[in-house]
């Protein structure tokens, strides 16, 4: 199994309608948290996102489009690349208003890689996997935007990473150390699955056979791994990732099935991801993504609700309404936008 839902369980979230109320209860510090929606005008549902600033943010959606604002939200233009209608993007990557890449996943050529350097007017196709096993789930770049990563299930019992050194022009398959993964399989979930951090870290987290988080420190060629704390299984396991620094690092998950069940499903690590400690406190469900507000607050978002950590993941309190279902997150110069089913997008207020 390598999609993040079932069809049946798509169809109960492509259903959910987003309701905004007051804050459940306060957070301190920083007062009540609490999302405003933004209205992006599309049915299609989200899972790719990337915050550029506090103006400029890219979605990617489950029927092939990709939408962009320039202005905080008020506005969206559709930026499609030519040709995509029917392709799932689960993962974005821009640099700025004009530049950005874009990852659709699936079996094969489904997995594709897209460039754009003039805010979507043209892109160019910059990979298909000529792979019939593979499965690609998501990306990221590096700072400075030029050497990026990519990750699919894996391809022979082991996790298939492709590199670029030119900002994603091209790509090519890494020859890679310790990432045999028999059984296991990444989630696309939020489009962090795989996420890095510093100039040459990057982690992987997954499901399947085992939870294990899969760590870099060399760009890419070796890999080792370890036990996320997080509870696995045939839906279960590591969802996303989010790294602030290349020492400190949150993981949430849990089992897509059982969306309310938040026990042991986020862990936190010091070292860099050699090793990870289950979070003191429980979310208040099954999460898919985490990304870092700034200093030491955190948030993780699933499609039931959000829950913040003002201590490097320790410990997590829920915050704004159950009804507040998004699949994604991603902050930026303190800025957070979240996106999910039904083409809602909300900003992160306090």
């Amino acid at each position: 199994m390598r999609i993040v839902v079932g069809a049946a369980a798509a169809a109960t979230l492509a259903l959910t309608t987003l309701t905004l109320a007051p804050a459940a209860e306060a957070v301190p510090p920083g007062g009540a948290y609490d999302w405003t929606s933004v209205n992006v005008d599309t049915t299609q549902g989200f899972r790719a996102l990337d915050a550029v600033d506090a103006e400029t943010a890219w979605v990617g959606g489950d029927g092939g489009g990709v939408f962009r604002t320039t202005d905080g939200g008020d506005t969206w233009d559709e930026v499609s690349p030519p040709g995509s209608e029917g392709l799932l993007f689960r993962d974005v990557e821009a640099r700025s208003a004009s530049e950005a890449v874009v990852l659709s996943i699936g079996e094969g050529e489904a997995s594709r890689i897209y460039k754009t350097v003039d805010g979507g007017a043209t892109w160019t196709e910059t990979f298909r996997s000529a792979e019939p096993t593979s499965f690609y789930n998501c990306l990221d770049f590096w700072p400075g935007g030029r050497r990026g990563i990519a990750m699919s299930d894996p391809v022979g019992g082991e996790w298939r990473i492709i590199t670029t050194a030119d900002g994603g022009d091209t790509w090519q398959i890494a020859d890679t150390q310790g990432l045999e993964a028999p059984g296991e399989y990444g989630y696309s979930a939020s489009g962090t699955c795989l996420v890095t951090a510093g100039a040459h870290d990057a982690w992987i987290g997954g499901g399947g056979a085992a939870a294990k988080i899969y760590a870099t420190h060399d760009g890419g060629r070796s890999w080792s791994s370890a036990d996320s704390t997080i509870a696995t299984g045939e839906a279960a396991g590591v969802f996303g990732l989010g790294f602030r620094n290349p020492r400190q690092g949150i993981a949430v998950g849990g089992d897509f099935g059982l969306e309310d069940d938040g026990v042991d499903r986020a862990a936190y690590s010091t070292d860099g991801g050699r090793t990870w400690t289950n979070s003191a406190s429980d979310l208040g469900g099954y999460r898919e993504a985490v990304a870092w507000v700034g200093g030491r607050t955190a948030i993780a978002v699933g499609p039931d609700g959000s829950d913040v950590s003002h201590d490097n993941g320790r410990s997590w309190k829920p915050f704004g309404a159950a009804q507040t279902r998004f699949h994604t997150v991603d902050c930026a110069d303190g800025t957070c936008w979240a996106a999910g089913a039904g083409g809602r997008v909300g900003v992160l207020s306090r």
